[in-house]
């Protein structure tokens, strides 16, 4: 496995990091709608009555005592115009709620990244130590055999050579041990990490973990001025500390004033909608009316016409029925019971917290940095003396090799040789693969994390 596929793998599956994806999408889903109630809002109705018995009717506005059947229809419309930019501040407040949820996203995947560098650099710098342990434990076993060759022929220098042997044998297979534990815990580490089944098989790419060339490059108090700049987690405090001042405009913009804008238009259907229709006329004399001609008598005649009753069509009544209405209005908060008020109080409070919060963040990350870097340097420092150890230790023990050989030296002296060297090679791995991690940890509050 290459630390690519493990880093790929971890940032996959973690948990962390999809709960930060799903709140950055909610926040992006907030954004697109506090850009959206800037847009009317429109609404339509319909309804359909069935009355039986007295009831007004909607056509003559009496109560009649029939059955009816009637439909209504409606659209409907309302856009803010003005409301002290409380929308417009609400848009900006999302907004930066939105880029402050996209940095939380990078910032647990950074996390991530880093927590499995330096967990996969754990495995490298337990399988060098592994290595140097079964070469110490080579070495054991070659000096234990020349041992027994001469306890056999009764050439010890001492008594208790061959049992000093065959202790100091028995160490090194402690050390493996213990090595080939720290191994495995590294290994399960990582796909714990990774969140995916242990596989003891797994094999790891190696990196190029060489010997230190010079220190880091920059001291702490550079360090923490890229990582104010750089690192996602403080981007994220800062843009949330900026989102709460506009939550205390959008709070103050309530106590405004509400111009708003509205319309509609409607129509209706009744079963009771009837209209008179023309059929014919007739004329007749109207009784005991006459008037006086000089012929004489003439009777008098009226037309009456004969008219039938008819139901209005469905289409008729939906267009004859049609009206529209428009209201500006302008609603101004007198007494709301001092929620707006307290609106605006609790919008403070919580632009206080985020202060809190952005202060405390760099707070930490100035001590971690500080930490970190000064670990680093420990480690840079460690490594450079315990290198020139080697060297000195290494000297020593040619030289009670070439005395032991010559019969000159006890065991117990050529033992402590040996594990002074051992001791120093095993340290010396340890610090370098300290440095680097350490390093990673400075690379990453930079945001210039690599590998």
């Amino acid at each position: 496995m290459s630390l690519q596929q493990c880093l790929d793998i971890a940032i996959k599956n973690n948990l962390n990091v999809k709960q930060s994806g799903l709140i950055m999408m909610q926040d992006n889903i907030y954004l697109k709608q506090a850009r959206e109630n800037l847009f009317p809002s429109i609404s339509g109705s319909a309804s359909r009555e069935l009355s039986q018995g007295r009831g007004l009717s909607p056509v003559t506005n009496t109560y009649v005592n029939q059955s009816l059947t009637s439909d209504n229809y409606g659209l409907s419309g309302n856009m803010v115009i003005f409301n002290g930019l409380s929308l417009q501040n609400a848009i900006k407040q999302a907004s930066l709620q939105y880029q402050a949820g996209k940095m939380d996203f990078q910032a647990a995947k950074d996390l991530v990244t880093v927590t499995i560098i330096t967990n996969y650099l754990s495995i490298l710098d337990a399988e060098e130590v592994l290595g140097q342990s079964k070469s110490q434990l080579a070495v054991a076993k070659e000096n234990l055999d020349h041992s027994q060759v001469l306890e056999n022929n009764g050439a010890n220098k001492v008594a208790s050579d061959f049992t000093d042997f065959k202790g100091a044998y028995a160490q090194s297979q402690v050390n493996l041990v213990q090595a080939q534990n720290s191994l495995d815990a590294a290994k399960l580490s990582l796909f714990q990490l990774m969140n995916i089944p242990y596989d003891r098989a797994a094999k790891y790419q190696s990196l190029n973990v060489q010997e230190l060339g010079g220190q880091y490059g920059a001291d702490a108090d550079q360090i923490y001025s890229t990582a104010l700049q750089q690192l996602a987690m403080v981007k994220a405090a800062t843009l949330r500390r900026e989102s709460a001042e506009k939550g205390v405009k959008v709070a103050k913009g309530q106590l405004f004033p509400t111009l708003s804008v509205s319309g509609g238009i409607s129509t209706n259907y009744s079963s009771a909608g009837t209209k008179s229709v023309f059929i014919d006329s007739v004329s007749s004399a109207v009784p005991g009316l006459f008037i006086n001609t000089p012929s004489g008598k003439q009777a008098v005649y009226s037309t009456s016409a004969n008219n039938a009753t008819q139901n209005i069509s469905y289409g008729d009544q939906f267009k004859n029925n049609y009206g529209t209405y428009a209201i500006l209005s302008l609603n101004i908060p007198i007494f709301t019971n001092h929620v707006k008020k307290n609106n605006v109080a609790l919008a403070k409070i919580n632009l206080l917290n985020e202060q809190y919060v952005e202060d405390n963040i760099k707070i930490q990350l100035r001590q971690n940095v500080e930490q970190a870097y000064y670990n680093m340097m420990a480690a840079y420092n460690r490594y450079q003396s315990i290198k020139a150890q080697v060297d000195a230790y290494g000297e020593s023990y040619r030289i009670a090799k070439i005395r032991l050989d010559a019969g000159v030296l006890t065991s117990i002296d050529f033992i402590i040789a040996k594990n002074n060297l051992d001791g120093a090679n095993l340290n010396l791995i340890s610090a370098r693969y300290d440095y680097f991690i350490y390093s990673k940890v400075l690379d990453y509050y930079q945001g210039k994390l690599s590998f």
